[in-house]
């Protein structure tokens, strides 16, 4: 069984395109969804919690079509053995 920290869910170029991602897309979603109570600072504790889930659903979006595209890329590539 290999290391967690080898998953491609944890890959730094995955995290940190995921977290690109997540920082424009999030934002927009936000101030769409939420701008009128940011802009007033009226902003509640479940306000916060769905502005939070704003953010990490296209952190988590990104990073399991990442995944799911390297794992497509991986089949492609036949496995070389040796002697052949």
């Amino acid at each position: 069984m290999s290391d967690w920290q080898d998953w491609p869910v944890f890959d730094r170029t995955v995290m940190r395109r995921a977290f690109r991602i997540a920082l424009v897309v999030g934002t927009v979603l936000a101030l769409i969804n939420h701008g009128d109570k940011i802009f007033t600072a009226n902003l509640s504790g479940i306000d916060l919690a769905k502005i939070v889930l704003t953010f990490l659903v296209p952190y988590c979006v990104s990073t399991l079509s990442s995944v799911q595209a390297m794992r497509q890329a991986a089949k492609a590539i036949p496995n070389e053995t040796p002697g052949r």
